[in-house]
C-alpha cells in the first residue's frame, strides 16, 4: 500500500477519491483549512494523517507544513481542491482572480515543489484535478478558467521536468460532476440543477483509480470524463 496526499477531501470528488483510496488500505494524508475542517477529515477517515494548512495563503504552506511529521516516501499527490466563482470580466475584481490564481494554480504548484522530495524518492505520481474549464474558456467563468489553464501547463511543465525522476502525471479534466460547487455555479447563473444529468464523485474516482493503476511503463497523461447520459 501507498502513501497518498489528497488536497480538497472534504466534499465532492475529493471525498469520493479519499473513500476510494481509503478502501484500498492506503495511508491517507489529507490536507484541511483549519482544525475544525481536519477534525471533520479525521472523524471521516480515522485511518489518516491530516495537516493543517490553507491553499488561499501558498505563500504560508512551508511554514505551515514544515513543523508537521511529513511522508518520506510519497506514492501519490493528488490535488483537488478548488473554487469557482462566476462573474464577467467587467464585474470581477482583482480579489476574486488573486484568490482563484492562489487556490488553483500557486498553491499545487507550491505544494508539488514541498513535496517532490519525497514523490522522487517513491517514484510516485501527481494528478492535479483540471475542469473542462481548462481547455475552453466560457463566458462569466474567466477566473476559474484561467487557473485551470494555468494548472494544464504545470501539470506539462512537470511531467517533462520530472520523467528522469519516475514521476509520473496526469491531467483529469472531468465534465459536470455532481458537487457542491456544480450545484452553487447552477444557482449563480441561475440554471435548474438536475442532479441525474451529472457524474457522480465516485465514478469519477473509479476513472481516476484505473488511470493509475497502470504498469510503470505507460501514463495516461490525460483523462477526458463526460456524462454518460
Amino acid at each position: 500500500m501507498g502513501a497518498f496526499m489528497i488536497t480538497g477531501g472534504g466534499s465532492g470528488i475529493g471525498a469520493a477519491l479519499a473513500a476510494h483510496f481509503a478502501a484500498q488500505g492506503h495511508e491517507l494524508w489529507l490536507l484541511a483549512r483549519d482544525e475544525s475542517r481536519a477534525r471533520t477529515l479525521q472523524a471521516r477517515f480515522p485511518q489518516s494523517r491530516t495537516l493543517v494548512a490553507d491553499l488561499a495563503a501558498p505563500g504560508a504552506l512551508r511554514g505551515s507544513l514544515e513543523s508537521r511529521v511529513l511522508p518520506q516516501r510519497l506514492d501519490l499527490l493528488l490535488h483537488v481542491a478548488g473554487v469557482a466563482e462566476s462573474g464577467r470580466v467587467v464585474d470581477v475584481g482583482a480579489e476574486v482572480w488573486e484568490h482563484t490564481l492562489a487556490v488553483n494554480l500557486v498553491a499545487p504548484a507550491e505544494l508539488t515543489r514541498l513535496m517532490l522530495p519525497a514523490l522522487r524518492e517513491a517514484r510516485g505520481q501527481v494528478v492535479f484535478m483540471n475542469s473542462g474549464a481548462g481547455l475552453h474558456a466560457p463566458p462569466r467563468l474567466g477566473a476559474y478558467a484561467a487557473s485551470k489553464f494555468g494548472l494544464k501547463a504545470l501539470a506539462e511543465t512537470l511531467r517533462a521536468e520530472e520523467h528522469r525522476h519516475g514521476i509520473r502525471v496526469t491531467t483529469v479534466y472531468p465534465g459536470e460532476t455532481d458537487t457542491p460547487m456544480q450545484v452553487r455555479l447552477h444557482e449563480q447563473f441561475g440554471l435548474p440543477y438536475e442532479p441525474a444529468a451529472h457524474m457522480s464523485p465516485a465514478s469519477v474516482a473509479a476513472a481516476v483509480g484505473t488511470a493509475l493503476s497502470l504498469p510503470r511503463d505507460a501514463t495516461v497523461s490525460d483523462l477526458m470524463l463526460r456524462p454518460g447520459s
